[in-house]
Parts: structure tokens; sequence; C-alpha cells
């Protein structure tokens, strides 16, 4: 059975312009510092040129080299801000135009054009770096009509989700030629957000052999969602695995929809790894039992703890959920050793496959 591999850390929350966290290789030795030995690197510029890694395998020879001297190794790329604009409902146009390059600012088409070849480089990027994963946002056309006041018209969420297909099934093919998975995180905000509307993308794209999910259960605790019964049930499509928590205290003034608070006074939210609701034991065995061989990757994501302690925890933390799967039964010890045909003898079957008159 395949091994999971960690601990490693997501880098986005954590890069700044002052050291360590402002070049790839300061984060890859502080991260190595704490206890990892990989990271999750964000197609952003100040860590990685996605153009170049996916043109040339020296360069990325030369990355996963630098990232080595300190016991490193990329766990997979992330193209999150990229994929949401690959999708983005006119209300958010504004909002979004800041994970883009100035010059398509307020131009949505070619907003969307550039994030759908920014996603495409990254997946022959992730196949010269030896990477069998990746991890993106699906973006969302039908994410403002979550909540069904005013009633949904007929048929709004089926073109929503064909035109998401659409959108990503030239985006896939390429992950398919590249040989890499293209995890998409269930997250709210986007339209894949929960196991209903994965199975709706899904079906969309055809039972797409490259579309998988990067599993997080903190926004499950955030929906009040069961992320076990999840694992259960889309095990064999999951690529990639966010170690992130979170916690929901209800009350009589706000649940699940946060009252528009700031997240210290919303009933859910996020934790760092350890301090939340979620049963990580329990995950961590989920993931054992179906043979799970990706990352654990800290995501790091707090209401109250500092980032810099959070990392810090986050690597042993992992360490200590891993679970090595046992090469043979518990109750090996006790095996009786009996063969073929004393087992027939003990059910009274005859040797040669006639029952006993």
């Amino acid at each position: 059975m395949t091994a999971m591999k960690g601990p490693a850390i997501f880098l986005a929350q954590f890069m700044g312009d002052t050291a360590p966290f402002d070049t790839l290789d300061h984060m890859a030795e502080w991260a190595a510092g704490l206890g990892y030995v990989g990271v999750q690197i964000p197609c952003d510029p100040r860590l990685i040129d996605v153009k170049l890694a996916a043109e040339s395998k020296t360069y990325c020879d030369d990355l996963r080299g630098r990232l080595a001297q300190f016991g490193i190794e990329p766990t997979e790329l992330s193209t999150h801000l990229q994929g949401q604009l690959v999708a983005v409902h006119p209300a958010y146009d504004t909002l979004f135009d800041g994970f883009a390059p100035a010059e398509v600012h307020g131009k949505p088409a070619e907003r969307q054009a550039w994030a759908v070849e920014q996603v495409k480089l990254a997946a022959r990027a992730s196949a010269n770096l030896g990477l069998n994963a990746h991890a993106t946002f699906s973006g969302a056309l039908a994410w403002p009509y979550v909540y069904p006041w005013p009633q949904r018209p007929a048929g709004l969420v089926e073109e929503a989700f064909a035109e998401l297909a659409r959108r990503w099934t030239p985006i896939l093919d390429t992950f398919e030629d590249a040989g890499v998975d293209c995890a998409f995180e269930i997250h709210p905000g986007e339209d894949l957000h929960d196991g209903a509307t994965w199975e709706r993308f899904l079906a969309a794209v055809d039972n797409h052999p490259r579309a998988r999910i990067l599993f997080d259960p903190s926004h499950f605790v955030l929906q009040q969602l069961d992320y076990l019964d999840f694992i259960d049930r889309y095990h064999n499509r999951i690529s990639c695995f966010h170690v992130k928590d979170a916690e929901f205290n209800p009350n009589g003034r706000t649940g699940v929809y946060g009252g528009y608070e700031r997240w210290t006074d919303r009933a859910g939210r996020f934790r760092s790894t350890g301090d939340g609701h979620v049963d990580f034991g329990a995950i961590f065995s989920k993931m054992a039992q179906y043979g799970y061989g990706g990352w654990a990757v800290i995501e790091w994501e707090c209401a109250l703890k500092r980032a810099e302690d959070g990392a810090r925890e986050g690597a042993p933390f992992i360490r200590d959920h891993m679970i090595r799967v046992t090469e043979r039964a518990f109750d090996d010890f006790a095996a009786s050793g009996v063969d073929r045909a004393a087992i027939r003898a003990l059910m009274g079957l005859s040797r040669d496959g006639e029952d006993r008159a």
C-alpha cells in the first residue's frame, strides 16, 4: 500500500518582503528548520517563473536542486488565484481583478484567457518538476445564487456547470497530456464546494480522469458537512490534502452564514492545526485505510494564533498523525496454519469437493 508523504507546508500564507519569507530559497531553509520535508508552491513570480518552468526541464531541475540542498521537495504547484479567475461572476469582477496583472484589470475576457493559460502552464511545469498532482480552485458562476432566494430560474445551475465544464475541459486535457492530476479544493466561494457540486462538475466533464480533489476538512466544518463520509465517498479522486483546522460554535446570534462578522467573531472560524474541532486522528486513519499516497500539507490560517507559531507546530503535528500502514494482520501470531484439506474437513466437506452424505 502506498505511504503518505510529509510533513509539508503551503507557502502562500507566509510570503512577504523580508527574509525568510522573500524568496523560495529562504522559505525552503526556514521550512526545513521547522522540520518540514516538502513545500507546496503557489505559482507566484516571486517564487517560480511558471512559464519558464513549463518550457525548461533544466530550470525545473535547478529549482529542485536548490530545494534539495535544504532537504526539501516540491509537493505540488498551486494556481488557486489563477483557477479562481477561470470562472468569475460579474458581481466579483472588481474584487478579483487583484488576482491578475494590471494590464487585464477591467477586462474580464482577457483576464479569463490569461488565467486559463497560467493554469495550463502550471500543468506543464508540474510535469517538468516531476510532480503528479496540482492544486487549484474551480472558480464560480453560480455562487451568488447558492441560497435559493430569490427562487432560481429553472436551468440556471445546470447552465452554470455546463459552462464551467466547457472552460475546464481543455485545461483538464492539458493536465492529461502532462500526466498530472488537477485537484480542485472543495471550498465555499467556488462552485465546487461540497460533494453534490463535485458530482455535478464531474458529470459535466464526463468523469475526466484528471479531475481530482484537494481535500481540506476545515471547509467542511464551516459548512457542517461530514468530512469522514466525504472521504468514504470520494477517496478515489483525492490527490491533495491540506491539513487545516476550524471550529464551529453556533449560538442564538450567528451560525453557518456568519452574520457578516469578522473572522474572530464568527461561529465558524479557521484555527491553527490542532486548535479546532477537526478529528485529524480519524482523517489520517481514513486516508491510510484507502491508501492515500500524496502529501500531507499544512495550510495555516487562524483567526487567533500567529502564523509563525502555527507553522512551528505544524510539522510535528503531521508527523505524529501519519500512519505507517502495517504489512501484516495484527493477529497473524495466532494463525492456525491449517491447509485446504483441513479447512474442508472442518466444514464436513470431502477432499474431492463432494459433500458427505
